[in-house]
């Protein structure tokens, strides 16, 4: 249970929702608490298992309650409600992205493995998944090498990210009231503002906002084979037009206004409003997207053209 990071989180976000319910009032359903943490009837089981333990839920079956007694129930650390599948799809794009990967780069298993802590296997089943979007490829003998980011390749994964995102911001304002997510919106939408306050010092800090914002919305309607196209489809757009360092504390700056715009239409419900701001934020990552694929492609033309000078340098 300790490495379990779907109970890890979802222990989480009951505390949340129990802490808005009044001593001695009924607990949600097991079906109800299953729907509202998005996890199965098994793992809610096992998390007002622990609450009992702890003196925070008293009785059992339909007649559990909140118990009368002021009990602070201690929240497990955000790291470990991560999976460690997607703890190594960020230290992979972070690790890329610091060392402003170019087309070619060679990618080592053993040295990865090495570098994020984790189980050769781990970092072979994730470059695995990673290489049916056509970023890299296995060459044998050779390892894995990075291939890059072409405009088309951009265009066709945007269409699929705005299809992807409309569909779980609609789902997000169909949300119950007591759905943990807004605690977790509201959050979010604070860190904004505080990030905002330090925009000319914190704007690096951007990415992981970013990241946690397009995560929770996805996250509202679950679809296995949604989740696992989209997670990628995100790591890619959120590092990749990282690449571009230009102007970056000012496309921070928009793109965390638009977020917080975003997020006041979530709260308000309104569809309409929802779709405004959802395609207004999208069309500006899709602006910033298509500029890097541009730096990628100069980048790749200067280095063939040096190589050749190189050559020409050398003689035959």
């Amino acid at each position: 249970m300790k490495t379990d990071a779907t109970f890890k989180r979802a222990f989480n976000d009951a505390v949340d929702l129990v802490a808005s319910i009044e001593p001695g009032a009924a607990i949600p359903s097991e079906t109800v608490l299953s729907s509202n943490l998005k996890v199965s009837r098994t793992t809610v089981r096992k998390v007002l298992a622990v609450m009992a333990e702890r003196g925070a839920v008293a009785g059992s079956g339909r007649a559990r309650r909140k118990s009368r007694h002021k009990i602070r129930l201690e929240k497990f650390p955000q790291s470990e409600t991560v999976p460690i599948s997607a703890q190594v799809e960020t230290r992979f794009m972070q690790w890329m992205l610091r060392d402003d990967a170019q087309p070619g780069r060679t990618i080592n298993e053993l040295d990865l493995s090495r570098r994020f802590g984790v189980a050769t296997t781990v970092v072979r089943e994730f470059l695995n998944r990673f290489q049916r979007f056509g970023l890299i490829e296995k060459r044998p003998g050779a390892g894995w090498v990075f291939k890059g980011f072409t405009s088309t390749f951009a265009r066709e994964l945007f269409e699929i990210r705005e299809m992807f995102e409309l569909r779980s911001a609609r789902a997000f304002i169909r949300l119950p009231e007591d759905s943990p997510f807004w605690a977790h919106l509201a959050d979010l939408r604070q860190r904004h503002l505080d990030l905002l306050d330090e925009i000319d010092t914190r704007f690096h800090d951007f990415s992981d906002l970013d990241s946690a914002f397009h995560r929770l919305l996805n996250s509202v309607s679950p679809n296995r084979f949604i989740e696992n196209f989209f997670d990628i489809i995100t790591m890619i757009f959120h590092y990749h037009y990282q690449w571009n360092k230009r102007d970056e504390r000012q496309r921070n700056e928009v793109a965390a206004r638009e977020h917080i715009a975003y997020i006041d239409a979530l709260f308000s419900r309104d569809r309409i409003a929802v779709e405004r701001a959802c395609g207004m934020h999208l069309a500006s990552a899709r602006e910033t997207l298509m500029r890097s694929t541009v730096r990628t492609q100069e980048n790749v033309i200067k280095g063939c053209c040096q190589t050749h000078s190189n050559q020409s340098r050398l003689g035959p």
